[in-house]
C-alpha cells in the first residue's frame, strides 16, 4: 500500500496541472465579460441622462443677432430649470399673452405656432420700460447693461405700455437683434408664461456653412453662450 502513495500524488498533480489553465482562462474571460456589461450600462445610463436632461436646437433666423447666427446648432438644458434675467431661453409660442385693463393677463389672439429663441429680459414682479427715445431697456427703474446687442431699441411694438410690471408665473424676453426680432414687445408673442419654456440654450456645438448644395459644420464659434 505504501507504494500506491507516491503514484496517486502524482495523478492527483497530473489532474491539477491539466485543469488550472482551463479555470484560469474561464476565470479572465468573465473578468472581461463583466467589464463589458459595465461599460455597456454604464453608457447606457449616460446617453439616457443626456437625452433627459438636454436637447439639440436649431436657431432659425438672425432674431438673436450677434450672439447667435443662423443655422447655430446648441444645447438646450431641459430639466429642472427655473428662469432668470439674462438667460438664452427656448420657448414654445402657441399664443401671445397680454394685459387687459384690468390688468389680467389674456390672449391677444395671435400667436407664432412655433419655437423660437430669445433672452429673458425680466422675470415676475419685475418693472420693465421701454425707452425708445433713449434706445434704453430699464429693468426695476436702472438701465440694463447690454454689450451683446446688435443696436439700440427703437421700437416697442405696441403690445404694451411701459412701464409695466411682469405677472407672476410669466417672463418678458427680447431678441438681441431688437429691431429685428418678434418678442415679447408683440402681441404675437406677448408675456412668455414659464411653462412655455423649454428650456435653457447653454453651449453652442458648431454653425452650419452652404457650400453650394451641402451643408457642412463650422466649429470656430463653439462654447458656452450667455
Amino acid at each position: 500500500m505504501e507504494s500506491l502513495e507516491p503514484i496517486q500524488e502524482e495523478a492527483e498533480n497530473s489532474i491539477e496541472k491539466n485543469f488550472a489553465p482551463n479555470e484560469k482562462k474561464k476565470s479572465l474571460f468573465n473578468d472581461i465579460i463583466e467589464i463589458i456589461e459595465t461599460m455597456l450600462i454604464t453608457l447606457f445610463v449616460v446617453v439616457l441622462l443626456i437625452s433627459y436632461l438636454t436637447r439639440p436646437v436649431t436657431v432659425d433666423g438672425s432674431s438673436m443677432v450677434p450672439t447667435l447666427q443662423d443655422q447655430d446648432r446648441l444645447v438646450m438644458l431641459r430639466l429642472l430649470y427655473t428662469p432668470k434675467q439674462g438667460d438664452i431661453v427656448v420657448v414654445y409660442n402657441s399664443n401671445g399673452h397680454v394685459l387687459d385693463s384690468d390688468g389680467n393677463v389674456v390672449n391677444s389672439g395671435y400667436g407664432l405656432n412655433e419655437n423660437i429663441i430669445k433672452r429673458v429680459i425680466a422675470t415676475e414682479g419685475q418693472k420693465i420700460d421701454i425707452r425708445v427715445d433713449e434706445g434704453l431697456v430699464y429693468v426695476d427703474d436702472v438701465a440694463l447693461d447690454e454689450p451683446y446687442v446688435n443696436e439700440a431699441v427703437r421700437s416697442n411694438d405696441g403690445a404694451f405700455s411701459y412701464p409695466m410690471t411682469v405677472p407672476e408665473g410669466y417672463v418678458f424676453v427680447m431678441g438681441d437683434n431688437r429691431n429685428h426680432s418678434t418678442d415679447s414687445r408683440s402681441v404675437f408673442v406677448g408675456l412668455v408664461a414659464k411653462e412655455d419654456i423649454l428650456g435653457k440654450a447653454y453651449f453652442r456645438l458648431c454653425n452650419m456653412e452652404t457650400d453650394g448644395e451641402k451643408q457642412h459644420p463650422v466649429f470656430d464659434t463653439i462654447g458656452f453662450i450667455g
